[in-house]
């Protein structure tokens, strides 16, 4: 069903280009695919940016959506949004560091001391700026971001008080060399995996641990096999919703407005969602599926990865980044 959709979505753009005209030459119609499922925050919030996009344009900017990977991977969609097969997707900023490694840089531990701080800089225009259009020479920019909540340590039966605890642990990361540094830095052994492998995996043995947000136990399912949940809080990493750069560039100056400005909306209006999810997600995996929630004191964690942290500010492809961010930091 993936391969047919792909292929009807790829024949649609041959025939009628990225900006779909209809019979009266009024309404441009894109295409946005993600990998997330119709009851995630984040593609609600992609449903407000289709409205908002559609109220601000007065029905000039239509916008068609999907979810659930129909159309690909992380991977997959990118690629597709490079060469103008989709125009637009949502994705996690460590799936663009291979196109730009200044996105590497969401995935340094203990990047942000707070997730309100976290948010506070991530919209701030210079920090925007010094990220979206990296990509610009891949063909595609990023337009806006969308919190992807605080990631912290799971397993499926380990207990993990201090990052001693991690040593030996195999820990899923997502397929990055930073994450896979990141983990490396914690004190566990990093598997690559794709999202999807996870729950047989800890279900398996193949996997001890897992690092996410509170969604995964429930949204996944992986609370049914992993029974602690550990508030390390050592990555803040965003979701990013890049554009094709000749689909955009091919927008009147009022029509990017109209994209930028619903792009950004949206992303204000997912954050109470976000936050509301959150909780609910926990509440459900601690009475529903018996997961025990831990505080845990951070600072062995924190000492651990400083070596990691310093070549960041050390690298020049993150330098400039890293520097912005721990400047902005200071001045909040």
């Amino acid at each position: 069903m993936r391969i047919f959709l792909l292929c009807i979505v790829s024949v649609l753009t041959l025939l009628t280009g990225c900006a779909q005209a209809d019979s009266s030459g009024d309404t441009k119609e894109f295409v946005l695919a993600h990998n997330q499922p119709t009851n995630h925050p984040i593609h609600e919030s992609l449903l407000d940016f289709q409205r908002l996009l559609d109220e601000k344009s007065d029905g000039k900017l239509k916008l068609k959506i999907y979810a659930n990977g129909q159309l690909g991977s992380e991977r997959e969609v990118i690629e597709m949004t490079q060469t103008n097969a989709v125009q637009f997707t949502k994705v996690s900023a460590s799936a663009l560091e291979s196109f730009s490694e200044s996105y590497s840089l969401f995935s340094m531990p203990y990047l942000f001391d707070s997730q309100e701080q976290y948010r506070d800089v991530m919209k701030m225009p210079e920090i925007q700026d010094a990220f979206y259009n990296k990509t610009e020479d891949n063909g595609f920019i990023g337009i806006t971001y969308y919190d992807a909540g605080v990631r912290n340590m799971y397993t499926k039966d380990r207990m993990l008080e201090t990052n001693e605890d991690m040593h030996g642990i195999k820990t899923r990361v997502q397929p990055s060399k930073t994450s896979v540094q990141m983990i490396e830095a914690l004190g566990g052994t990093p598997t690559p995996m794709g999202f999807g492998e996870v729950y047989t995996a800890l279900q398996s043995g193949l996997l001890d641990a897992a690092e996410n947000n509170e969604s995964a136990l429930t949204d996944n399912k992986h609370g049914e096999v992993a029974k602690h949940y550990f508030y390390t809080e050592h990555a803040m990493v965003p979701d990013i919703l890049i554009m094709n750069v000749e689909a955009y560039n091919q927008l009147s100056d009022e029509e990017q407005q109209w994209v930028r400005e619903a792009a950004e909306e949206s992303s204000v209006l997912h954050e109470p969602r976000w936050d509301e999810r959150m909780l609910e997600a926990r509440e459900i995996a601690e009475d529903e599926m018996g997961v025990t929630f831990h505080e845990i004191d951070k600072s062995s964690f924190m000492e651990a990865v400083k070596p990691l942290q310093d070549s960041f500010q050390e690298n020049e492809a993150t330098k400039e980044q890293y520097d912005l961010i721990m400047g902005e930091k200071e001045n909040e």
